[in-house]
């Protein structure tokens, strides 16, 4: 192959890789909005599209690209949402209307603890723990040669209830 083509392929590879990576942070928004009681609008998802495809430096600049996206949002609109996601900690005002880096920092300041029916217990790093359910999810067939981003563990009843606050 050519080192043009080299080139397309790889750039090609880091834009789906980009927008993976805004995808799950998008989900994860998403998740803390529902979770602290938000319905999720036409217009919210608006302005965490806005806020996540730009480096906006204000709610200013926030509202006037989110406004011609969609004319019915209003100022105090983009304030509420930006008030509301900083106060869950899902953007940081210090670094310019950026969603927060913490949750993918967070993953390697833990450990990971498996405890075993014969008492016996270990303990793993973020990267081992991520082999760990790789190499499990490639033996069952699901995973193939993708990555594991993240792993949720959740009761069923909280899935009920989850479902039941979306239609409220």
């Amino acid at each position: 192959m050519s080192k043009t083509a080299d080139n397309v392929k790889l750039q090609n590879t880091n834009e789906h890789d980009r927008y993976i990576q805004m995808q799950i942070k998008r989900d994860a928004i998403l998740q803390k909005l529902r979770d602290n009681g938000y319905r999720i609008t036409k217009q919210r998802l608006i302005l965490i599209d806005v806020i996540l495809e730009n480096d906006c430096s204000s709610c200013k600049e926030i509202f006037y690209k989110a406004v011609k996206l969609d004319s019915n949002i209003g100022v105090a609109t983009v304030y509420r949402m930006i008030n509301a996601l900083e106060d869950m900690g899902a953007i940081n005002r210090k670094n310019m209307y950026k969603l927060s880096e913490s949750e993918d920092k967070g993953c390697n300041e833990h450990i990971y603890i498996i405890s075993l029916e014969d008492g016996s217990r270990k303990t793993l790093t973020f990267e081992q723990w991520r082999k760990v359910i790789k190499t499990g999810l490639s033996a069952c067939g699901f995973a193939g040669r993708k990555k594991v981003l993240s792993v949720e563990i959740k009761e069923k009843h909280e899935k009920q209830q989850l479902i039941d606050n979306k239609y409220r």
